[in-house]
């Protein structure tokens, strides 16, 4: 209860700042400050009662749903699970990081429900779910074409780099992989789950954890195996997630023929071979952009980059995407975390020495 209360305080203090009481940011969301607690009976009907019918996924916080507000507004609901250890913690980082922020790659928190036991955080709805689920499907039945994937691999970095070095508060993510990139009905990309997320004012000053969360095959290796971030992990992140969306296939998966287990693996094999553009999902046939394709498979590996102070930071990521007369460099050794020598349950990092408890390693399947 003690946190409950905790949440109530600050977004009262929040919306009732000067800076707040104007109920509408640059973006054009407008808030009316008596709606953003909802109340459980509201979200019971919204959703008839939490059907299966209406649920959209699970992941690491608990089951999300889809909900109909009587005004006729589309809603996510992510209900958090009552036997989670640690989702009072990342519910609570997640209201006071999305009510700060605003941006049209970030997902919009619309609300939340403190009541009795139940903690819920209440989303716009985006019809087209989540990327792995266009990006991974087996059968292919909507193929995302390269236009489409290229417009989702810049959304991202704008996203990464408002979050980096343009919000009022520096924040890293801390968790971008497929499943935490949601798309609208317009196929445009906006970051989700925020629930790991940190304040940064120092954006480029490593820092250390104690304990790490996040899947293996998307982080940085300082982070997985000495507990070292910085804005350079969640770099890292964004550019195994580019090779994703150029190959159609997760990072434990490489499917390439080649004697690794991850996707990044290949590409730097690839690369090196001069070969980059068989790594191209086979469901693109033709129609794709060779100097595009190479343009990108080159920054996500300068992004996975074994040591952090050689990757790229956010807005010269940008500017890479954006300008046809910015000459990369090439890139270096990647970062190699192989994923057999994880066991994918519960391990951890105490400097390096490893003991158990200590780092959460998610599954690469989970989805949201």
């Amino acid at each position: 209860m003690g946190l409950i209360r905790t949440i109530r305080r600050y977004l009262h203090r929040k919306l009732n700042s000067p800076r707040d009481k104007e109920n509408c940011d640059d973006f054009g969301f407008v808030f009316e400050t008596s709606d953003l607690f909802l109340g459980l009976r509201t979200l019971e009907v919204a959703t008839d009662f939490f059907s299966n019918s209406n649920k959209l996924g699970h992941g690491g916080f608990g089951p999300v749903y889809k909900g109909l507000m009587p005004n006729g507004q589309e809603i996510a609901v992510k209900k958090l699970s009552l036997t989670s250890k640690q989702g009072v913690r990342l519910f609570t980082n997640e209201v006071k990081l999305l009510f700060e922020i605003r941006h049209m790659n970030l997902v919009t928190l619309l609300g939340c429900c403190v009541e009795g036991p139940e903690q819920m955080l209440v989303y716009e709805y985006l019809s087209n779910k989540s990327l792995d689920c266009l990006l991974f499907d087996e059968r292919k039945s909507t193929p995302l074409d390269w236009a489409t994937r290229f417009h989702i691999v810049t959304g991202v970095a704008t996203g990464l780099l408002y979050l980096h070095e343009e919000a009022p508060m520096r924040i890293l993510h801390r968790d971008i992989k497929a499943s935490n990139i949601l798309l609208d009905e317009k196929l445009n990309p906006k970051m989700t789950d925020f629930g790991l997320a940190r304040l940064f004012p120092e954006v480029y000053k490593q820092q250390v954890i104690e304990r790490i969360h996040g899947i293996v095959g998307y982080m940085a290796p300082e982070y997985a195996i000495h507990g070292h971030f910085s804005a350079k992990t969640d770099v890292f992140s964004y550019g195994i997630l580019l090779l994703e969306i150029i190959s159609g296939r997760r990072n434990n998966n490489s499917g390439f023929g080649l004697d690794h287990d991850t996707l990044l693996h290949s590409a730097w094999e690839l690369y090196q071979a001069g070969k980059t553009l068989e790594l191209v999902d086979p469901s693109l046939g033709n129609s794709y952009s060779p100097d595009e394709v190479g343009l990108c498979i080159q920054i996500a590996l300068l992004c996975c980059q074994e040591t952090d102070t050689d990757r790229p930071d956010m807005n010269s990521i940008h500017v890479m995407l954006s300008s046809d007369l910015f000459s990369l460099p090439p890139p270096g050794q990647p970062g190699w975390l192989s994923m057999g020598s994880w066991s994918g349950g519960e391990t951890t990092t105490d400097g390096d020495q490893y003991s158990q408890n200590s780092i959460s390693v998610s599954s690469i399947d989970e989805g949201r």
